[in-house]
C-alpha cells in the first residue's frame, strides 16, 4: 500500500519549514486492517475542546472492522463524526487552505481522498454595534472579522435562496478568502462579470482591508477624489443595497464590506431616514447637502471675500471682519491654510494617543490653538470660527471626510490666488470630473446626471415608504448605464 500519509507530512513540513504552530497527531484506528492516519491542525485555528468531542473520541471509539482505507473515509463522512461540518477533497492546496482557515483535517493512510473538521475556534471580536455608523432606532449589530460570522448576519436577514455567495483568493502571500454576495435575481450578470474580472486581476502580495481592494473595482476616471466602492459596516445597510442590485465584496479579516456601484447622493443617505417619518428624514437629509457644501466652499468664500472682494460683505461684518484682520499679521489665506493644517494635526493626535491623554489634546486644543492664539493676535476670532464651523460640518457626512478636506483646501489655495472666479472655475472643474466618473459603468452622479425623476423621491426628500415600496430602482437600469 502507498504511504500516502508520509508524503503529505513530509510535504507540509517542506512549505510550513517546520512551523511550531502546525500540528500533525498521529492516530491508529480500531479496525482489523490496522488502518492509521493522522489528524491535522494549526495551532491556536481550532477549538480543543470541540475537536476532541468531534473528531478525535469519534474517530479513536468507532470499529472500522475489515474496511479499507477509501471505505473508511465514506464512513467517517456518513457515520462517524457526525456533530460538525464535513467535506471531502484530494488536493494539498485544499489542504492548506483548510488548516489555514481553522479545520481539522483528517488523512488516512492509503488513501487519496481527505476530510476537513469544521472546529474553528480561534479569537475574534463579538458582534458589537459599529463606531462609524451609529443609528437611533436601526439594529446593533455590525460587521466583525471573521468571514462566516459576516455571512451569516447577512444570511440572517435574506431568508431568500436567491442570495448567493462565490469565494475567490485574492493575495499571492496572504491568501485572504473573498466572498462575492448578490441577489441573483436583482444583479447585472455583467456588473458580476466585471466583478469576479476585476479581482482575479489583483496581483497583491497581502490583502488585509477594504481599501486594498476598493480602487480595483472602480472604474477608471478623471475623479480620483470620490470612491465609486462604498463601505460599510452593517448588515442592514448591505442588504438594503443588495436589493437594489448592488454587489457586495466580503473580505475575511476585516469587517468593513466593499457595496458596489456606489453612488454620490448615497453619501447623505443613512439608516435613520428609513426607520424616521419622511418629514423629519428629509430635514436631516437637506441639513447633510448643507453641511456638505459649507465645509468644502466656505473656508474659500471666506479668503475670497476678504481678500479680492470686501464690498459683497455686509457692512457691519465687514467692519469686525477687517479689525480683526488687521490686527494679525498674517495673510487671510496663510491664515486659514494654517488653522485648517493645525486642526488636521490634531485631529491626527487624538486618534493615535492613548484614551486617557485624549482630555490633554483637548486642553491644548481649546485653549492653546484657539482662544491663546486669538488674544495673542496671531489668527483672528473670525477665521477661526469659519474654519471650526467647516470642519464640524465635514462629520456630517463622515464617508466624505477625505475628499471634503482635499477640496477645501484646493479651493482655499485657489480663492487666494483668483478669488471668486477661481473658485468658481476649480467648482466646474470638480463638478465635470464627477459627472464623467462611472461605477462600473454605472454613472456616479445619478439620479442626478443623468437626470432621473422617479428617483429624485429619495434624493433631496425621502419620500413615503408606500412610495419606496411601490417600486425598487435598481442600479443598473439609470440612464446611460454601460451594459456591456
Amino acid at each position: 500500500m502507498e504511504d500516502t500519509l508520509s508524503k503529505i507530512k513530509l510535504s507540509l513540513n517542506e512549505m510550513f519549514s517546520h512551523s511550531a504552530d502546525l500540528t500533525i497527531k498521529d492516530i491508529i484506528l480500531k479496525s482489523n486492517n490496522n488502518l492509521s492516519g493522522a489528524v491535522i491542525t494549526i495551532e491556536g485555528m481550532c477549538s480543543k475542546d470541540e475537536l476532541a468531542q468531534s473528531v478525535l473520541n469519534p474517530l479513536m471509539m468507532y470499529d472500522f472492522g475489515a474496511q479499507s482505507s477509501d471505505e473508511a473515509v465514506e464512513t467517517i463522512l456518513s457515520s462517524v463524526s457526525g456533530s460538525c461540518d464535513m467535506v471531502k477533497f484530494n488536493s494539498t492546496q485544499e489542504l492548506i487552505a483548510f488548516i489555514t482557515s481553522g479545520f481539522a483535517v483528517i488523512v488516512l493512510n492509503g488513501c487519496e481522498n481527505m476530510i476537513a473538521a469544521g472546529v474553528q475556534g480561534y479569537s475574534y471580536r463579538s458582534v458589537s454595534e459599529p463606531e462609524s455608523e451609529v443609528v437611533q432606532r436601526g439594529a446593533r449589530e455590525g460587521f466583525t472579522e471573521p468571514l462566516r460570522v459576516n455571512m451569516s448576519l447577512i444570511r440572517r436577514r435574506m431568508k431568500n435562496p436567491d442570495l448567493v455567495f462565490e469565494q475567490l483568493t485574492v493575495g499571492t502571500e496572504s491568501k485572504t478568502q473573498v466572498m462575492i454576495c448578490y441577489l441573483k435575481h436583482c444583479a447585472s450578470p455583467s456588473l458580476i462579470k466585471k466583478v469576479k474580472k476585476r479581482l482575479g486581476e489583483c496581483q497583491l502580495p497581502t490583502v488585509f482591508a477594504s481599501g486594498y481592494l476598493s480602487e480595483y473595482l472602480e472604474d477608471k476616471s478623471t475623479s480620483r477624489l470620490f470612491s465609486g466602492a462604498g463601505i460599510s459596516e452593517r448588515p442592514d445597510t448591505v442588504c438594503g443595497k443588495l436589493t437594489e442590485g448592488r454587489i457586495a465584496v466580503i473580505i475575511d479579516g476585516t469587517p468593513a464590506v466593499i457595496i458596489i456601484p456606489r453612488l454620490f447622493v448615497e453619501e447623505f443617505q443613512g439608516v435613520d431616514d428609513y426607520s424616521n417619518r419622511s418629514y423629519y428624514a428629509t430635514l436631516i437629509r437637506l441639513i447633510k447637502y448643507l453641511s456638505f457644501f459649507f465645509a468644502v466652499f466656505a473656508p474659500a468664500l471666506y479668503v475670497a471675500l476678504a481678500q479680492f472682494h470686501p464690498e459683497y460683505i455686509p457692512t457691519r461684518i465687514l467692519i469686525k471682519t477687517s479689525e480683526s484682520l488687521a490686527e494679525t499679521p498674517l495673510p487671510v489665506t496663510f491664515e486659514v491654510l494654517l488653522i485648517t493644517f493645525v486642526y488636521e494635526i490634531m485631529k491626527e493626535a487624538g486618534l493615535r494617543i492613548p484614551k486617557s491623554l485624549g482630555h490633554a489634546v483637548s486642553i491644548v486644543g481649546g485653549l492653546v490653538v484657539g482662544e491663546s492664539a486669538v488674544n495673542a493676535g496671531i489668527i483672528s476670532a473670525s477665521t477661526l470660527m469659519v474654519v471650526a464651523t467647516a470642519a464640524i460640518c465635514s462629520y456630517v457626512t463622515s464617508t466624505l471626510y477625505p475628499p471634503v478636506t482635499i477640496l477645501r483646501v484646493v479651493l482655499i489655495i485657489t480663492a487666494g490666488i483668483a478669488g471668486l472666479w477661481g473658485t468658481v472655475l476649480a467648482t466646474a472643474v470638480t463638478v465635470i470630473s464627477m459627472c464623467s466618473k462611472t461605477s462600473l459603468g454605472v454613472p456616479y452622479m445619478s439620479s442626478l446626471s443623468p437626470f432621473s425623476l422617479r428617483s429624485m423621491r429619495d434624493v433631496f426628500v425621502r419620500a413615503s415608504w408606500k412610495k419606496l415600496g411601490a417600486h425598487t430602482i435598481r442600479v443598473q437600469k439609470f440612464s446611460e448605464t454601460e451594459e456591456n
